[in-house]
């Protein structure tokens, strides 16, 4: 009977189901883990196993022993928080710390809260930020990619904030992942690839991404062109840097922690954009993506409360 559903006809049977959502992100986020592989090598196969394998192990653990339920890990979702984690790491970084940041995305944000679908809160980027903010010289240090001299390579956007304006990378650098930074933020190209699967798929709508992108590349041209081009990077270099692709396209997106209409999705995307344009330009910190989808996460019951549509009937 709990499967017994009342309604009047017609009755519409969708192929849609967390599952196939999950598993749909996780095809999206193939050409960004070949891109990961191929410029980090086993470094970055390393992390990502580990924080995977951590994900799936600690909700199975926590749903068997803790909740005495029935463990749901074959719908993906822990493995696609274990992926996108990973893809907000160093490559060198020590496993024991990417343990830690498993932990803390699954057993803290996830699981504490009752587990998928009553999260408040994106579980791999709180464990991005739970890591940066308890291991900061780890999360800071950047191998260089394959092909880059040196062993350490900032990201572009520490040396834009380091006033190394000569220095910074070419587009075109950009776009293939020639720069330094974490696993699935430095191939532009691949995470663009993603999205047009994404879409094709319809595990996600334009809105999010869209409006993240539009509001960052508005406030660049605003900052670049309006007041100091020496100072601050032209649009395409934010839109192509920190994670900028990584957040809008599979972070911000999360079903649980985005809101539900279309409007309302416009207004958590343009929120999330201008937060991380302000943190870029005038924080301490040269990224913000992270933090500015988190702010936006807790934010996303008020966005759903005031965008949600009238019910049927009524004025």
């Amino acid at each position: 009977m709990d499967k017994l559903t009342i309604a009047p006809s017609p009755h519409v049977h969708g192929h849609d189901s967390v599952k196939r959502n999950m598993y749909g992100v996780l095809i999206a986020l193939v050409p960004a883990l070949a891109a990961s592989l191929w410029f980090f090598g086993l470094g970055a196969l390393k992390v990502i196993l580990i924080s995977v394998i951590s994900c799936v192990l600690f909700e199975f653990l926590i749903q068997k022993f803790l909740f005495k339920t029935k463990p749901t890990i074959s719908d993906g979702s822990a493995a696609v928080t274990g992926l996108i984690l990973a893809f907000n790491l160093p490559s060198e970084l020590d496993w024991w710390i990417v343990v830690v940041g498993a932990l803390f995305a699954i057993g803290v944000c996830k699981m504490t809260f009752g587990g998928l679908g009553q999260n408040i809160v994106n579980p791999a980027i709180a464990g991005r930020v739970f890591l940066l903010v308890s291991f900061p010289a780890q999360m800071t240090t950047w191998p260089a990619p394959a092909g880059v001299d040196g062993y350490t390579g900032a990201t572009p956007l520490g040396l834009l904030k380091a006033g190394a304006i000569s220095q910074l990378p070419s587009s075109s650098d950009l776009l293939m992942g020639s720069v330094g930074g974490s696993l699935g933020e430095v191939s532009a190209i691949a995470l663009l690839i993603g999205l047009v699967i994404l879409l094709a798929m319809r595990v996600i709508t334009w809105h999010i991404p869209v409006s993240i992108i539009a509001t960052m590349a508005l406030f660049a041209a605003f900052f670049h062109y309006g007041i100091c081009e020496i100072h601050y990077a032209d649009p395409l270099f934010h839109i192509l840097t920190g994670g900028a692709l990584l957040g809008a396209i599979f972070m911000a997106t999360d079903y649980v922690t985005s809101p539900m209409t279309k409007n309302g999705m416009l207004i958590y995307g343009f929120g999330i954009g201008l937060i991380t344009m302000l943190i870029r330009c005038f924080g301490a910190y040269p990224e913000g993506m992270s933090f500015a989808i988190l702010i936006m996460n807790i934010v996303t019951p008020l966005i759903n409360k005031y965008t949600r549509p009238n019910r049927f009937g009524v004025k």
